[in-house]
C-alpha cells in the first residue's frame, strides 16, 4: 500500500501498487466483518459494469480472512476535494461534471444497478472527466439485494427522502443525488431538506431553465420527480447521445439471435469506447467466447475495427488468406473462423459498434451482406420498441 485515501465506517481505500506488474489501482479493506455482505455485493455489482466512467473492478478478493476489492485507480481529485480546494465552481465547468456523471449513472441503471450514494465525493475528476466510484450501498434491481442493507442507508443532504423514509428505491433515488451535487457544487454546501428556494436565487450565473431543473430532481415526491438521469440532463439542457446498447440481456438477445439466423460456429459485439479510442468485445457467443469479451481492438485494427472505421459491413470470404485478420483474437480463444461477416451498428447514421458472424464451410457473400444489414436493422428496431428508448435515430 503506498497511501491511504478515504475511509468510512465500513472501511477504508488505499492507492495501492500491484507486485506483478506495477500498476497503480485502489485498495478497499474491509474493517468490519459486518459489512462482508456490502463487499461482497459491491464485487458481483461491478464486475458486470464496463464504462469508461464506471471505476472497473480489477480483483475481487471480498471472500476469506482478509477481504478487499481491487479496482482501477483514478488520478485525480473528488469532487468534494475540488470544492475544498476552490470553494463553489461556475455554474458551466459544473454542468460539465454533472452531464458526465448522468453519463456513467445511465449505463449504471440500464444494467439495473442503483447507486444511492451519489454525492461529490464519490464523484472523481480523472484524465477523462469525471469517474463514478464507491458502489458499497448500491442496490441491485434484479432481486439479489444490496448485501442485506434495509432502512434509511446513504448520506445526508444527499439521500433521496424515499430513502430516509424506507420506501421504494428505484433510478429516481440517484436523480435526487445528481440534482442535490449539481446544487452542492455551485453553492458549496448540499440543498437543505426540502430546500424552499430556486438554485438561481442561491447562487449567481444559474439561469431560470437549469434552476427548474433542479428543482425538479429535488422533488420530494420520486413518483412526481424527473424519471431518469437522462431526462434531468435533458432538462438542464445538456442532453446525452441516444442510449447505447449497453444491457447486457440485450446484446447476448443479438448474438444469439445472428449466430442462429446465419447457422454460425461464433458470434460477437463489439462497441467503440470513444474515450478510449478502442473496440471493446462486450457479448460473444461460441469457441472461446470467455476469452473474447473484454478483448480491445484499437479502432482500424483487424477486420472488426477497419469496418466500423469504414462504417460498410462487409463479408470475408476467407479469413486465414485475408491480411486485416486480427490472429491476437484467435490465439485467445483457439478458433480460427473460415469466412465471416461484419455489420456495423448504427446511430443516427453513425457507426458505433460492430455485429461479427464466424463459420466455417459455406463461405459469406454479397447476399450475405444484404441479409447481415437487415437483420441488424430490424433487431435494433425491435429493441427500440422493448426498451423504450431510440438506439438507431431520432430524438
Amino acid at each position: 500500500m503506498v497511501e491511504w485515501i478515504s475511509g468510512g465506517g465500513m472501511g477504508a481505500v488505499y492507492h495501492g501498487r500491484r507486485l506483478s506488474d506495477g500498476a497503480d489501482v485502489a485498495l478497499k479493506l474491509l474493517h468490519d466483518e459486518r459489512h462482508a455482505a456490502r463487499l461482497e455485493s459491491e464485487a458481483r455489482l461491478l464486475s458486470r459494469l464496463r464504462h469508461p466512467r464506471v471505476a472497473r473492478v480489477l480483483d475481487d478478493r471480498s471472500h476469506g480472512a482478509r477481504r478487499c476489492l481491487v479496482t482501477e485507480l483514478v488520478h485525480g481529485p473528488s469532487l468534494a476535494r475540488l470544492l475544498e480546494q476552490r470553494g463553489p465552481l461556475p455554474v458551466a465547468e459544473a454542468l460539465e461534471y454533472v452531464r458526465q456523471l448522468c453519463e456513467a449513472l445511465a449505463y449504471v441503471h440500464a444494467q439495473q444497478v442503483v447507486h444511492r450514494d451519489v454525492k461529490p465525493a464519490n464523484v472523481v475528476l480523472g484524465e477523462r472527466g469525471v469517474v463514478l466510484v464507491d458502489f458499497g450501498i448500491a442496490r441491485d434491481l434484479r432481486g439479489s439485494g444490496s448485501g442485506g442493507a434495509t432502512g434509511a442507508i446513504g448520506t445526508p443532504g444527499f439521500m433521496a427522502p424515499e430513502v430516509l423514509a424506507g420506501g421504494t428505491v428505484s433510478p429516481r433515488t440517484d436523480v435526487f443525488g445528481v440534482a442535490a451535487t449539481l446544487w452542492t457544487l455551485v453553492v458549496g454546501k448540499p440543498p437543505r431538506f426540502l430546500e424552499p428556494t430556486l438554485l438561481c436565487e442561491r447562487a449567481d450565473g444559474v439561469d431560470r431553465t437549469v434552476a427548474e431543473a433542479v428543482r425538479a430532481g429535488l422533488e420530494p415526491d420520486p413518483y412526481l420527480r424527473l424519471p431518469s438521469v437522462r431526462a434531468f440532463a435533458g432538462a438542464l439542457g445538456a442532453g446525452l447521445e441516444p442510449a447505447r446498447l449497453e444491457s447486457p440481456r440485450v446484446l447476448e438477445t443479438i448474438v444469439r439471435s445472428a449466430a442462429g439466423v446465419f447457422h454460425a460456429a461464433a458470434a460477437s459485439i463489439a462497441l467503440f469506447d470513444r474515450a478510449a479510442g478502442d473496440l471493446v468485445y462486450e457479448c460473444s457467443w461460441g469457441p472461446g467466447a470467455e476469452a473474447v469479451v473484454g478483448m480491445r481492438l484499437p479502432l482500424g485494427t483487424g477486420i472488426a475495427g477497419a469496418v466500423l472505421a469504414a462504417g460498410e459491413p462487409e463479408a470475408i470470404p476467407s479469413c486465414r488468406t485475408d491480411p486485416r485478420f486480427a490472429r491476437q483474437v484467435a490465439a485467445s480463444t483457439g478458433y480460427v473462423p473460415g469466412t465471416m461477416l461484419v455489420v456495423p451498428l448504427r446511430r443516427r447514421s453513425a457507426p458505433f459498434g460492430i455485429v461479427q458472424v464466424l463459420r466455417d464451410g459455406a463461405a459469406f457473400g454479397p447476399g450475405d451482406i444484404e441479409r447481415g444489414s437487415a437483420f441488424v436493422n430490424l433487431a435494433l428496431a425491435t429493441l427500440d420498441a422493448d426498451a423504450g428508448e431510440t438506439l438507431t435515430g431520432g430524438s
